[in-house]
């Protein structure tokens, strides 16, 4: 297949690319294009599952596929975590009616218009590069799981923790080559035009390690005619 790369982050009018990835909770292949004339569908792109923003990110997601599959909405969660690893942690972890994929290659990512931020000592170009001070001075709050705002390594450290997370090896690869990697959310009609979004790119970073309120996304689909 040849790969799509997008100058920017997909928006409202764009068409979304095709992508082939495999599917972690069922067998066999997903692809964008099987929602394609079909049904609308909900993408969501994450880093791995060692991310402990993006595994509450998508827990998120999940508790909204009743309510969007009520409205004739489909959902997809694509994750940058090898197949083996995140058929494995969604065993343990099971999110039911959950439709899941794995990209460690961040094929999808990549085709929607989401960069892999690089991390400088001091250098600022957003979304390409931020500086280690920068991300070092943001503060992570989140009441009823970290006992104070945080940084993000220390909130990142504390999460795992409390989520018993352990670090593998494929972990590490991941977070090796897309440590920085930026992710989103994209409702796509059924001719597979996006007609909402939500990313880390937007607001000069000030999303990172957050997601969407749910009503944004509940209000989002309701604007959609299905």
């Amino acid at each position: 297949m040849q790969e799509n790369h997008a100058a920017r982050p997909l928006q409202p009018g764009d068409r979304a690319p095709n992508v082939v990835l495999d599917a972690i909770t069922r067998q066999g292949k997903v692809a964008i294009d099987d929602f394609r004339g079909q049904k609308p569908v909900l993408v969501g792109l994450f880093r791995g599952l060692h991310c402990p923003f993006c595994r509450r990110q998508i827990a998120a997601m999940a508790e909204l596929t009743d309510a969007l599959q009520e409205k004739g909405i489909d959902s997809l969660t694509v994750v940058n975590t090898p197949i083996d690893r995140a058929r494995l942690y969604f065993r343990y972890h099971p999110l039911p009616n959950l439709l899941a994929a794995s990209d460690p290659d961040r094929v999808s990512h990549r085709a929607f218009g989401l960069p892999n931020l690089q991390f400088t000592e001091d250098e600022n170009e957003w979304p390409r590069k931020v500086g280690m001070n920068t991300v070092m001075s943001m503060r992570i709050d989140m009441p009823g799981e970290l006992p104070a705002p945080m940084d993000p390594m220390a909130a990142s450290e504390f999460l795992d923790k409390a989520d018993g997370y352990e670090i593998t090896e494929d972990d590490k690869q991941m977070i090796a080559a897309g440590r920085g990697q930026l992710v989103g959310e994209f409702l796509l009609d059924r001719d597979g035009i996006v007609r909402w979004c939500f990313t880390e790119v937007e607001e000069d970073g000030r999303h990172m390690f957050g997601g969407p309120a749910p009503r944004e996304v509940m209000s989002a689909a309701s604007n959609m005619a299905v």
